[in-house]
């Protein structure tokens, strides 16, 4: 193993310490002791139990590939105060990538294969997205609202459609503050939940949508919110 992977795992092990006091219950993706199994179970219990009737299942285009330099210096420093950690963590972003047999510097993403990529694009995540739906949650929700991340990974239910709606706008507009851009056509705002079948029979829509989370048929992880 080389001296700059041994940095790299030291690095991840110190961050990991600290930034465990900070991310928030509903971010799973590349943390201690948590898991894929755990988020899933996490989204059918939030359903089950809250008034969820509306669900944003949000894809982020190309995220690993977008994570902009600049802002994720400022999260860092605004946290991490020891000088040496930071100079490694510059030194990993500005490594750049091989392009046809050359190294080609960018502005943009994660260091590629390396142990600390996971913990970058989380700390990332946690300052555009997760403490910003915290305070949206307390600021302007009426209704039940409930959030599961794993890694860039994320679903959120809401009791109310309106509610929802405005959260995936005002969304939008937070993300490309920060490079980040939902996917046109796999992000989506379906109507799910306990009651989302008969709802749509009385209106003769036909069956609720379906979604998938970290790779499973949201119909076979959630059987249980019909129960």
């Amino acid at each position: 193993m080389s001296e700059d992977k041994i940095v790299q795992r030291a690095t991840v092990q110190v961050l990991n310490s600290i930034y465990e006091t900070d991310f928030l219950g509903f971010s799973y993706g590349s943390r201690p002791e948590r898991s894929a199994h755990k988020a899933l179970d996490a989204v059918s219990v939030g359903i089950e139990r809250k008034k969820v009737n509306w669900v944003l299942d949000a894809d982020i285009s190309g995220f690993f590939d977008a994570i902009d330099h600049e802002w994720l210096i400022k999260f860092v420093e605004h946290r991490i105060a020891d000088k040496r950690v930071f100079r490694h963590i510059k030194k990993w972003l500005n490594a750049g990538v091989l392009e046809n047999g050359k190294r080609v510097r960018s502005e943009e993403g994660t260091p590629q294969g390396g142990s600390i990529s996971p913990l970058l694009a989380n700390i990332y995540l946690h300052y555009v997205f997760d403490l910003w739906l915290q305070q949206w949650r307390a600021k302007c929700a009426q209704g039940d609202v409930i959030s599961v991340r794993y890694k860039d990974d994320i679903v959120v239910g809401f009791q109310h459609k309106s509610e929802a709606e405005q959260f995936l706008d005002e969304m939008r507009t937070r993300f490309l503050k920060f490079n980040l851009k939902l996917h046109p056509t796999k992000t989506r705002l379906i109507e799910f939940g306990r009651f989302a079948d008969s709802n749509r029979n009385e209106r003769g829509n036909g069956k609720p949508e379906t979604f998938d989370f970290l790779c499973c048929r949201a119909l076979q992880i959630l059987r249980c919110a019909w129960q």
